[in-house]
């Protein structure tokens, strides 16, 4: 049996029309923590977008948590979404509702209609970042790093196989980041398979992992040495 989660074979990928990044083989199994790291332009979130749908798979194979990424539909991108949890540099919550409601909206748009089992779904998430004490506060009364606590825990509502991490420290001071990417460590500790597009070196150096690095339009494995 199978424990890849994503495969990439000779992949271009695309964004309006130019190629970002081209020759594209990768495999990623169940319970990987990948980094993917470059400068801006070279390609992470164009990646990462067409990994969630956002961008289309024109050249290659790609097959993501049993999805056949070159022949997605667009109305197959919500089962996909419901597969994958995304967590964003900008938190993407939705600033007139409080924790609990951005968590029971993206429950009820999933299918979800049971009352007591959202609830419990909501703690249980938001105690797994440390947020469930947060539930009733509005996000704006919250600082940047409780803001991606939430949005973390808003990823694994739908206990998805893989979480998509873009830039997801990227508004965030270095203590915060840390922090952040301890709650990630600790959730792909318990199973989760996670890839994240970073900038942050830092981060690379103080909780090392395999790493891929977008550059020339080719993306290629490197080794990180943890700081001494």
């Amino acid at each position: 049996m199978s424990q890849s989660v994503l495969s990439l074979k000779n992949v271009t990928i695309y964004q309006e029309g130019k190629s970002i990044l081209s020759d594209v083989n990768l495999d990623v199994n169940h319970g990987e923590f990948l980094y993917i790291i470059g400068k801006t332009g070279s390609g992470k979130s164009s990646l990462m977008k067409t990994l969630y749908g956002d961008l289309p798979l024109i050249e290659g194979e790609g097959n993501i948590v049993e999805f056949d990424l070159a022949a997605l539909k667009e109305n197959d991108i919500p089962f996909l979404r419901r597969k994958i949890g995304i967590v964003f540099q900008d938190f993407k919550l939705l600033p007139d509702r409080t924790v609990n409601e951005n968590m029971l909206f993206v429950l009820k748009a999933t299918g979800w209609s049971s009352a007591v089992d959202m609830q419990n779904k909501i703690e249980e998430v938001l105690a797994k970042v440390g947020m469930r004490d947060f539930g009733k506060k509005m996000p704006h009364q919250l600082s940047g790093g409780e803001q991606q606590r939430v949005a973390i825990a808003r990823a694994l509502l739908n206990d998805p196989e893989l979480i998509l991490a873009d830039e997801p420290t990227g508004n965030l001071d270095p203590q915060t980041s840390a922090e952040v990417l301890e709650v990630l460590k600790k959730i792909n500790a318990n199973g989760k398979t996670i890839i994240m597009a970073t900038h942050d070196y830092a981060l690379l150096m103080k909780f090392p992992a395999k790493t891929l690095k977008c550059e020339d339009s080719k993306i290629f494995e490197v080794i990180q040495q943890r700081m001494a």
